[in-house]
């Protein structure tokens, strides 16, 4: 059973540990990478190129040529790899591996064993990992957890954590609908999950699972100005899932996407 994972990237030419990737996929027969590079305007591009040459049979590049969001990124990659009938599972991570591979492989094996599962996702605050994040970002998550937990009604500790692995059959629930929000697609995939199966039901199919190590890394894309919007965007997603009709809405609503264009070496076929 393969597992494929998606690492969005935008400007990640300085900053994706290049060395890390290769040596995983190298290595590990049971995955498939794939990337996908979100409009970025230097050359992160080539870097991924890099990468797909260690490994050609076993890494995607999803390729958006006018910057989307983590949201769009991460929901083009699951698309394409639930496209892909050679993938099991198929989940995200960081492109800076703030969470890292033992991690995610821990997640995925959590997964592979209770076929009552269809998500797993990692968690930040439970547990005696190695955790490391300055003070400011400890406060405002803490204010933004907080509001989360109302919006969503569910007992879940860490719904933002970059780490996340789904059973396919979960992707068209998840994925199959524009996001409202460019970051925070993860509550919106949340309430997805909660809409569909219920609240008592969904607790059934989900595990959060405790990571061993997070480490934030600097530089990080999510800048002070969305930073300060994310209360206002939390309203939005509050109302259009639990007020209005906005979510069943955007099922008849035609998609209006970027430009995507899949990578693959020469001579390979592209998945259908």
């Amino acid at each position: 059973m393969k597992t494929g994972i998606i690492i969005p990237c935008y400007n990640e030419e300085k900053r994706l540990p290049v060395d890390a990737f290769i040596k995983f996929i190298t290595t590990h027969e049971s995955y498939h990478l794939c990337f996908v590079n979100d409009g970025s305007k230097d050359n992160t591009i080539e870097v991924l190129e890099t990468i797909q040459k260690s490994a050609p049979t076993k890494v995607s590049i999803v390729d958006i040529k006018k910057n989307a969001g983590k949201a769009a990124a991460v929901r083009f990659g699951s698309r394409y790899l639930f496209n892909r009938k050679d993938i099991d599972y198929i989940g995200f991570i960081d492109a800076d591996l703030s969470t890292d591979f033992d991690d995610f492989k821990s997640l995925t094996d959590t997964l592979h064993k209770n076929q009552e599962l269809m998500l797993v996702y990692g968690s930040r605050g439970k547990g005696e990992g190695q955790i490391e994040r300055n003070i400011f970002r400890s406060l405002f998550s803490k204010i933004v957890k907080s509001i989360v937990f109302f919006i969503l009604g569910l007992p879940i500790e860490d719904t933002q954590c970059g780490a996340k692995v789904f059973r396919r059959n979960a992707i068209p629930v998840a994925y199959n609908n524009t996001f409202l929000t460019r970051w925070l697609f993860d509550v919106e995939i949340f309430l997805r999950l909660k809409k569909h199966f219920g609240s008592k039901e969904i607790m059934n199919k989900m595990y959060e699972q405790p990571l061993n190590r997070w480490v934030h890394v600097d530089d990080s894309k999510l800048g002070m100005k969305d930073a300060i919007q994310i209360p206002v965007k939390l309203l939005q997603i509050w109302v259009s899932y639990n007020v209005s009709p906005a979510f069943n809405i955007q099922e008849n609503t035609p998609e209006i996407a970027p430009q995507v264009i899949v990578l693959q070496p020469e001579n390979l076929p592209m998945a259908a």
